[in-house]
């Protein structure tokens, strides 16, 4: 009787060991897709450089509940007096650009900026230099910061 019992328990443990091991290499495919997923759900681009390089910025593209929001910081090594200025680009779903300027005068503090996008099909972006209040040149070309499908 007694070696039928240990016979019976060492089934019952083995089914229910056999149950646990595959809701847990579930749960845990779950939890590995859930990281793939988080993981698509932000890119970075840059850096983009002036012409003469004294202007950079760059940064990050995630998703948000209505749509794309791009950020990054802009940085500024010229001197005194000059300023760099990022201009980005975007291209909407309903097929209208849209843009958004920031400038950084400061030397020692890189400047943070934040677009919120929405449904965009792509987005660009170029680095100028310039004066506290407009662009004076030494532009970088427009570069390619996200487009849908790649």
């Amino acid at each position: 009787m007694r070696s039928g019992l240990r016979v019976l328990l060492g089934l019952t443990t083995a089914a229910t060991l056999g149950l646990g091991l595959p809701a847990a290499s579930a749960s845990a495919a779950v939890a590995s897709g859930a990281t793939q997923a988080s993981a698509a759900e932000k890119w970075s681009w840059g850096p983009t450089a002036s012409s003469d390089t004294k202007g950079w910025a760059g940064g990050q593209i995630r998703t948000t509940s209505s749509g794309l929001r791009i950020t990054g910081d802009l940085y500024d090594a010229g001197g005194a007096r000059t300023c760099s200025w990022l201009k980005i680009k975007w291209l909407t779903d309903h097929g209208r650009y849209r843009t958004a300027t920031f400038k950084n005068c400061s030397q020692s503090t890189p400047r943070s900026f934040r677009v919120n996008a929405g449904y965009m099909l792509s987005s660009t972006a170029k680095v100028c230099r310039g004066t506290a209040t407009r662009i004076t040149g030494k532009c970088s070309h427009w570069e390619g910061v996200w487009a849908q499908g790649g």
